[in-house]
């Protein structure tokens, strides 16, 4: 899943941004108006984490411009004015949550999550490929019963090829889903993170790399 912070406290949106890659997130920040509105015209997000009160053009006004453009990115709207009319104007502006501050995170991670599903077609909350078991609601993956303990790139990379269900995802999905946009697309990164992901799921080997086009899971037992 890919995410947008929009909060002018830098403390504070570094707090967001480091929780949600904690969940396996891509997170990218914006800490004006006019840099969300930038960054929501350049890339594809399923979910912005949108402060109100932002310097520049007004939290409002870019949530105004972002939901008239259509789209499938949802909105949760961050704001210190808690009030029910606060809340309900918010909502008429176009957002799709409304959470006040302060905030517990994990009621944010919750809340994220669900407008994530929301944003794309559904997918369970656990899913099975070639023996392999990933749930993403409690961050767990196992192999033939067998947990393994994954980082949280390692984590996305899985969870994105597993719910391709053997279609191939290449280089530049993954590093647009799983990392963010200070990834270098000519990075290794991806190529060595799938090293180590083949390593911890062990023989026989289920990550199949077409050169040129990208990586798929493989049923050695088909």
């Amino acid at each position: 899943m890919r995410v947008l912070v929009v909060e002018d406290e830098r403390t504070l949106a570094g707090y967001i941004a480091e929780g949600l890659r904690g969940q396996a997130m891509s997170v990218d920040i914006a800490y004006d108006g006019d840099t969300a509105i930038e960054k929501l015209g350049t890339a594809c997000y399923d979910v912005v984490v949108l402060d109100r009160d932002l310097p520049g053009t007004h939290g409002d006004e870019v949530c105004r411009r972002f939901v008239s453009g259509g789209g499938r990115t949802r909105v949760l709207m961050l704001t210190a004015m808690a009030a029910v009319r606060e809340r309900v104007a918010g909502l008429r502006l176009g957002a799709d949550d409304y959470l006040g501050k302060p905030f517990d995170f994990e009621e944010l991670v919750a809340r994220v999550d669900a407008l994530g599903r929301r944003s794309r077609p559904a997918t369970p909350p656990v899913l099975s490929l070639a023996g392999i078991v990933l749930d993403s609601a409690h961050r767990r993956v196992s192999r033939s019963g067998r947990y393994l303990s994954l980082t949280h790139k390692e984590f996305g990379v899985l969870a994105a090829l597993i719910a391709a269900a053997g279609a191939l995802v290449s280089a530049e999905e993954l590093l647009r889903s799983v990392w963010d946009e200070h990834a270098d697309p000519f990075t290794n990164a991806v190529r060595m993170t799938m090293f180590r992901l083949r390593a911890k799921l062990g023989k026989p080997d289920v990550i199949e790399t077409v050169p040129g086009a990208g990586y798929r899971i493989v049923d050695p037992a088909c």
